[in-house]
Formats: structure tokens, sequence, C-alpha cells
């Protein structure tokens, strides 16, 4: 597991509530595998009781099975809560991106622009776990600007499992298409084309398709059932 510093003011149950859920996200905390409250809060060197805490909280977004004086097991991927979850995220993303259109300024098109540069450089360092938090960033930022915070930190309670399959294509695949896609849907912005923008943000949010044939086969022991 990889263990980072408390952020400002985070507390004990916020701290691990982060820590394992990002190592969830990540694969570093294999899907199926079993880990134990006490092992996990010695290695964050915290107490049980806020990593108790946490993977309660954890397992109301699906990512962990708890079993009582039996320990934990981190849930497998299953594409049928991927599939629920993206149907929420392509609804509310596309009617967000929509509505940016008519409200965007120039200083957060280029905020946009800087994100997708980042993004090409880590690819190009093939820093994987960067790549996937500016992703991550870009699409944040689409609900900031467009004054939606509150539906996005709703809606990612429920992407776990969609984001672990975007981790483990983003380790699979390695190419340039979400960074296409980005610079797609912020010139569809910068030209106010609703229809434009909201194509394609359904198309990039319908990439884990393409690769989830290759991924499975890869990877045949993080899955519920083949795809």
């Amino acid at each position: 597991m990889v263990v980072t510093k408390y952020l400002n003011k985070e507390t004990a149950r916020e701290y691990a509530l982060r820590q394992i859920t990002d190592n969830i996200i990540n694969l570093e905390l294999a899907p199926g595998s079993s880990v134990s409250g006490k092992e996990l809060a010695l290695e964050l060197g915290i107490s049980r009781t806020p990593v108790s805490e946490a993977l309660q909280e954890i397992s109301r977004s699906h990512l962990v099975n708890i079993y009582p004086q039996r320990g934990c097991i981190i849930s497998k991927i299953d594409f049928d809560t991927i599939d629920e979850a993206v149907f929420l995220r392509r609804v509310l993303e596309k009617a967000v991106a929509e509505e940016l259109c008519d409200t965007i300024k120039e200083a957060e098109l280029s905020e946009l622009e800087k994100n997708i540069e980042l993004q090409e450089f880590y690819l190009s360092k093939n820093d994987i776990k960067k790549m996937f938090e500016l992703d991550n960033e870009f699409h944040h930022s689409l609900f900031k600007m467009s004054h939606k915070e509150q539906i996005y930190n709703l809606m990612e309670s429920m992407q776990g499992h969609f984001d672990r399959i975007r981790a483990l294509s983003l380790n699979s695949v390695k190419d340039t298409r979400i960074i296409m896609d980005h610079r797609a849907i912020v010139n569809a912005l910068r030209t106010k084309d609703k229809v434009l923008t909201g194509e394609f943000v359904m198309k990039h949010l319908s990439r884990y398709k393409l690769d989830a044939e290759d991924i499975v086969r890869k990877y045949p022991e993080y899955f519920t059932t083949g795809k």
C-alpha cells in the first residue's frame, strides 16, 4: 500500500478514508484481496477506530465487503456497477458541459488547456498515476466552472468501479486517445458548440468499453464476470 502524508486539517478518519480509497482505486489494494483493519491501522500509523469507520463508509460505495470477525475483501470490479455509474456520469457531465458552452471564460479554457499540456508531459514520462490525477482534475474542473461541484461530489460516490477500470486502461493501453478527447471537448467549448461538446463527452466516457475485453483477458482475477 502507498501511504502519503496528512493533508492540512485532515482528521484521522478522513486520512484513513482517503488513503484506503486511493489505494483501492490505484489497484495497490488489488480486487479480491483481503485486508484487515488492524494491518491497515499499522500501515497508516493510526488507531483501528478511524480505519473501521473509513472501511464502513467505503463499503457503501461497494469497494469493500466487510465480514464481521473475518476482515474485509476488496470488491472485484463489476461491469454492471460500472455501466450504472457511467450512465449517471454521462447524463450529468454532458448536461454540465453543454451548459458551460454559454458561460465558459477564456481564462477557464486556458486552465483546461494547461491541464492537457501536463497530461501530455506525464504521458511522455510514462507517469500513469499523475495522468490519472490530471484526468480527474480535468473533469472536476468542468463541474467547478459550472458551479455544480456538489453534483460532482455526489456522483463521485458511485465511481469507484469505473475509476479502477480507467486506471487499468491507462496502464494497459498507454495511448493518446484520452488527451485527444480532452482537446476535442475544449475546442467544442471554445466554439460554444453544444451538440459537439455533448457528443465528445459521451464518446470520451464510453472509451472503457473499447479496452474492456483486453483488460479482462489480462487481469481476469480482478473481475466478477467477463465482458
